[in-house]
């Protein structure tokens, strides 16, 4: 079944998986979706069959809308490794071009009745029947394509088939399904491919088959599943190593269907279907045999936001009238936020990454029921953004974590915009005036963990007449002699005590050290959480978050460049510029540092502060943590120039620097790190034309904590330290094709021919990184050459990255040997392209991203897509246009520490043919 496919490809050279055919597995069938840029755009639609992939090209690719039929040619069959495959399959070879998997998931038949998720060896029998007579019918859990679809066989000919959505819930005529263009294993599009970011080959992708997931075990179907709980913390955070979930304010239930009947059970593990028969309906046409799903039950208030004051009147109703009537005034929906049982697999022990990912191609979002949206990485954004809806927060989820039923773990924390908690309502004091006739205030209290109930204070604020007149009926029947509390309150007069079986949610402004509350105000009742669980919220430390790698400064900086540049509108030559709190000198504004040069104007250090405010939200990402060699030019590029690694005088508060061991001092050094605006300025002022950045970093985030940050006292410290690793392997290209013009002895100037040169061998270098698996981001050095960095894993030292780098390079030199070399030797290099790999070395740098460089253009180093390389130049890009490229294109290096790789793995495949 698979001769085809691998009499077509050449696996030596095609990263493309060999054939082998796969015998059965257990779980439900598997599908996946490849968009392929080869000669033309299309999709790969693929299912599995009897251990193999049967494959349709599908040019225009899926269509959610049932009248569109969509052309599916068939093709060979692929193996089934093939459904995770990404990358790029090299010119040469079958199929070249990019691949991305747009979407992968699980199907079952559903031809002549209705899809069963569990019975493999009868889904492949009818998938067989359906292939031999050219008609198939399938029901699909994916992330994108959802529903049941159709493959009919045209009569015309064997290979042609129509892919036709069937009219159901997830039909949608509006909707551009090919529009959604990720990769739903990798994050990429093809448009990054071609530019050069690849997917990790070494991270092998998520199963979609609930059997193959770690931890899934074969189990029966639960009776009952007693909610995780969250623990709270103190301030919102980000971290790579966790989601984030928009706090929401309902009530918290666990759905449980099974044979297309649904049972809703609440935290304290009460049936509450009775009172949402809508929900329980929608959710019993989910397409699972057996599924379990952890979410919330809200409503809606009339901005979309959720309400429990909207949803209290719905909790426990029975009587169906009753229902109907709250249905029509508060209609409820269900977000589902976890899965914990599917076609007989327990998911509780699989980590939340794959339960998550898992949940988004089984849930299928009806009018009722919702995916509840999680955010990665960037918590504080995701707390931010909740808060300003008016929700109560966020709730951050370790994706390493396992579901532990009942518990309140930390692996869960809940960020909450004001502090409120649960407490056990133990008697309530006599009201005065208009109150006389309900009640003064509540007296609460919480379970110790040894059981007993402590007194926390009273609250009589935030009621309502209409609160109070339905509290007083609610507290009288539970009403008691016996004092609950371990210690009697000092309270006068004594209040009238109740039995402890009411839950009130309360939010105060913080605790005394007793564990009082202070300023508290009454939210509401909380008949879904049981009395006896009610304990005091231990508050925790937020994780240490990531700092990350943002594209932008933000909103703030963005307001602090727009202040800037208005005050450099001064006519002014030297003035105090106001920045970011401080206060910079700026001095000899209207000096030239740039001459007139063919027709433009000279080049002002006004200019060039201008320049690195206007880039800095771009820029300054990039120097962040990075200690920093600058090359001041005080009169400009023809007044001569100085490197300065440390700066003697004292330095402004604002400048941020770091000690480490100089083996050419043989003693502790203090480096200068550019880690805001202000300072950035402050190095324009100091004319400091040139950026030049190590390719390591102080920080650890998020790649080096095991790494010490040590850096001083010896060369063995700064061995065994984060700056000894570096975020790069950097390849610098430079041409030493002359112009003819040059004086004895000069290095090449920049030309059109020697550049032309540079760019092929760029493209080689590519085409060798792709093959590897490699991302490479390119950018223009700002004079005659090009820099390729290629972002890694902080496992390798500098020496070894160099090593890697030079393998890398005399491959592609002994491919091309009458274009490249690398030798040291500087006369013979001649009329070739020079690759240096000895700029992998600590404490070596090549001059920044953004950077300006010496030259009478005042070009700079700019960042390229690869497809736009073959009509690039370096003038094209100069501090006077950059900025206008910047909004334009926005930074296409943005992101670049989020496509690192394994680079001893990828070392180990590059074939050993270089001498």
């Amino acid at each position: 079944m698979l001769d085809e496919y691998g009499k077509k490809r050449d696996f030596q050279k095609t990263p493309e998986p060999p054939p082998a055919k796969k015998g059965a597995d257990a779980g439900p069938l598997t599908f996946v979706v490849q968009k392929h840029r080869a000669s033309r755009l299309h999709y790969d639609f693929r299912l599995e069959v009897d251990g193999v992939l049967k494959s349709w090209s599908v040019p225009k690719g899926p269509s959610l809308d049932p009248q569109e039929k969509r052309l599916a040619v068939m093709v060979e069959d692929h193996p089934l490794d093939y459904g995770g495959f990404e990358g790029v399959i090299p010119k040469g070879e079958y199929g070249a071009g990019q691949v991305i998997v747009w979407d992968n998931g699980t199907y079952a038949s559903d031809e002549g009745g209705p899809p069963d998720w569990t019975d493999r060896a009868e889904a492949e029998e009818r998938m067989r029947r359906g292939l031999a007579e050219g008609k198939l019918s399938i029901s699909m859990r994916g992330r994108k394509l959802k529903g049941s679809w159709a493959l009919v066989k045209m009569q015309r000919t064997e290979k042609e088939w129509l892919l036709i959505k069937h009219r159901d819930v997830y039909a949608d005529e509006k909707r551009e399904i090919v529009g959604e263009d990720r990769s739903v294993i990798c994050g990429l599009t093809i448009e990054d491919l071609k530019a050069g970011r690849l997917p990790d080959r070494g991270q092998r992708p998520l199963p979609v088959n609930p059997a193959g997931l770690p931890g899934a075990k074969a189990a029966r179907f639960p009776r009952s599943v007693e909610p995780m709980l969250a623990t709270l913390t103190d301030h919102p955070f980000s971290d790579a190593g966790w989601l984030f979930e928009p706090k929401l304010d309902g009530v918290r239930t666990i759905a449980l269907i099974h044979d297309g009947k649904t049972k809703l059970l609440s935290r304290r593990g009460l049936d509450t279907s009775a009172a949402y028969p809508l929900l329980a309906e929608e959710l019993s046409t989910q397409p699972a045999g057996a599924l379990v799903l952890d979410g919330e039950i809200v409503a809606l208030d009339e901005q979309g936001r959720p309400s429990f004051e909207l949803l209290q009147g719905r909790i426990g109703l029975t009587r169906p009238e009753d229902v109907r009537r709250a249905e029509a005034e508060a209609p409820v929906l269900f977000y589902g936020f976890d899965i914990l049982h599917l076609d007989g697999y327990d998911l509780v022990s699989v980590p939340l990454e794959g339960r998550r990912a898992l949940l988004e191609r089984v849930l299928l979002p009806t009018e009722r029921i919702r995916l509840l949206e999680a955010f990665e990485e960037d918590g504080v954004t995701a707390y931010r953004a909740a808060v300003e809806l008016g929700l109560e927060g966020v709730v951050a989820k370790r994706r390493s974590s396992v579901y532990e039923p009942g518990r309140r773990a930390r692996s869960w924390l809940k960020v909450k915009a004001t502090l409120s908690d649960e407490f056990v309502v133990g008697g309530y004091t006599q009201g005065q005036g208009g109150r006389a006739k309900t009640f003064g205030a509540l007296v609460l209290g919480s379970y110790e963990e040894d059981g007993r109930l402590a007194f926390v204070g009273g609250v009589g604020s935030g009621f309502d007449d209409r609160t109070l007149e339905a509290l007083l009926p609610r507290l009288e029947p539970l009403r008691t002699k016996e004092c609950p509390f371990a210690e009697t309150p000092p309270l006068k007069p004594p209040p009238t005590w109740v039995q402890p079986e009411l839950v009130v949610e309360v939010k105060f402004a913080q605790r005394t050290r007793e564990g009082q509350l202070r300023a508290p105000v009454f939210l509401r009742l909380r008949e879904d959480k049981p009395a006896e669980s009610v304990r005091p919220a231990e508050v925790v430390a937020a994780p240490a978050g990531a700092p990350g790698n943002p594209g932008s400064g933000g909103p703030s900086l963005e307001s602090d460049v727009e202040e800037v540049l208005e005050q450099l509108e001064r006519k002014s030559e030297r003035f105090l510029l106001k920045v970011q709190g401080q206060k910079l000198s700026l001095t000899n504004l209207d000096k030239p540092l740039w001459p007139e040069h063919d027709g433009q104007r000279a080049l002002t250090k006004r200019d060039f502060i201008r320049y690195l405010a206007q880039v800095s939200p771009h820029l300054l990402p990039h120097l962040r943590d990075r200690p920093l060699t600058l090359t001041r030019y005080p009169n400009g590029i023809h007044g001569g120039h100085f490197y300065q690694k440390h700066y003697e005088q004292p330095l402004p508060e604002f400048v941020d620097t770091v000690l480490l061991f100089s083996e050419h001092n043989d003693e502790d050094t203090e480096y200068l790190i550019c880690n805001n605006l202000t300072t950035l300025l402050w190095l324009g002022q100091l004319a400091d034309l040139e950026l030049h950045t190590w390719y390591s970093r102080v920080s650890p985030e998020p790649d080096g904590h095991d790494l010490s940050t040590d850096f001083a006292g010896s060369r063995e410290s700064i061995d065994g330290s984060l700056l000894n690793y570096p975020d790069f392997m950097v390849f610098d290209l430079d041409p030493y094709i002359y112009s003819g013009r040059e004086k004895k002895g000069e290095e090449p100037e920049l030309n059109r021919k020697a550049f032309a040169a540079t760019r092929q061998v760029a493209l080689w270098l590519k085409e060798l990184l792709d093959s590897l698996s490699l991302s490479s981001f390119v950018k223009t050095t700002g004079r005659t050459g090009l820099h390729i960095y290629v972002p890694i894993l902080r496992q390798l030292p500098y020496r070894a990255v160099r090593h890697g780098c030079e393998t890398i390079g005399r491959f592609l030199m002994a491919q091309h040997p009458k274009e490249i070399t690398m030798e040291w030797a500087v006369e013979k290099r001649t009329g070739k392209v020079f690759l240096d790999h000895n700029q992998n070395v600590r404490g070596k740098t090549l001059a920044s991203i953004y950077s300006a460089r010496p030259l009478p253009e005042a070009a700079v180093s700019m960042p390229l897509r690869w497809d736009e390389l073959d009509g690039a130049y370096p003038t094209d890009f100069t501090i006077l246009s950059a900025p206008t490229r910047l909004v334009k294109a926005g930074d296409l290096w943005s992101g670049i520490l989020d496509a690192k790789h394994d680079l001893q793995a990828m070392l180990d495949a590059v074939p050993d043919e270089a001498g």
